[in-house]
């Protein structure tokens, strides 16, 4: 299988005052093409930082990242940024919604960045939120929407452009049992029919079945991978 992404003896530290903090030690990890791989691990373990090196937001300090054998330390800014809208689909934590465009507007925006009519755009977006059960909503603002409403528009907003790998930070946290479950049947699907690449953060331990493999991280390091029937 085609390897996604590889991490070799990858490293991040900060300087504060005269000390070194390690966020990341010595991380070894490979993710193949179609894989669903979750990061697992007590909050402040480094799960955040690992996938925002990955994601191109962050620069590691020591080691080797490469995402489709693109390494973002060596690239410019631009060509980051270029990268990442095309092969890159976000789902943050913290949802990143615009408040003054609608959901369908919101769920356009890595189309219209890529040049598509916004007719055609804003039609997609639509496809995208009825996979995640809210074209109902698709004309409503963020201030109308639940938090579980804003995260499956934060999701079907990372889809829409069918990016190549998919990079998750808690997706399902504000999402009920169902609502949840019917999101992660729309990622196993993306992953095993589409053949895109789903790394997700997640202290779900509902969703723990969807995944491939489980990678458990602690203290900056990966303690072990293992399949989620090996739990």
């Amino acid at each position: 299988m085609k390897k996604v992404i590889t991490c070799r003896n990858l490293e991040k530290s900060y300087q504060i005052g005269q000390n070194e903090v390690h966020a990341l030690r010595n991380i070894n990890l490979e993710v193949e093409e179609g894989e669903l791989l979750m990061l697992v691990g007590p909050s402040g373990s480094g799960k955040t930082t690992l996938i925002s090196i990955i994601g191109g937001i962050l620069n590691y300090t020591r080691g080797e990242c490469t995402v489709y054998g693109h390494d973002f330390k060596s690239m410019r800014d631009h060509e980051r940024t270029d990268f990442r809208s095309t092969h890159i689909g976000f789902v943050f934590q913290a949802y990143n919604l615009v408040p003054m465009i609608s959901a369908k507007e919101n769920v356009s925006i890595p189309l219209l960045i890529k040049g598509v009519p916004r007719a055609e755009a804003e039609k997609k977006a639509v496809e995208a939120l009825d996979k995640v059960g809210l074209a109902h909503k698709a004309d409503a603002y963020s201030k109308e929407l639940s938090g579980g409403q804003q995260q499956r528009v934060a999701i079907a907003r990372a889809i829409i452009h069918e990016p190549e790998l998919i990079v998750c930070d808690e997706p399902t946290s504000a999402l009920d049992h169902t609502t949840g479950m019917q999101v992660m049947e729309v990622f196993k699907d993306i992953a095993k029919n589409s053949g895109r690449t789903l790394l997700i953060v997640t202290h779900d331990s509902r969703i723990f079945s969807f995944a491939d493999r489980l990678a458990m991280i602690d203290d900056g390091q990966i303690a072990n991978i293992q399949k989620p029937e090996e739990l």
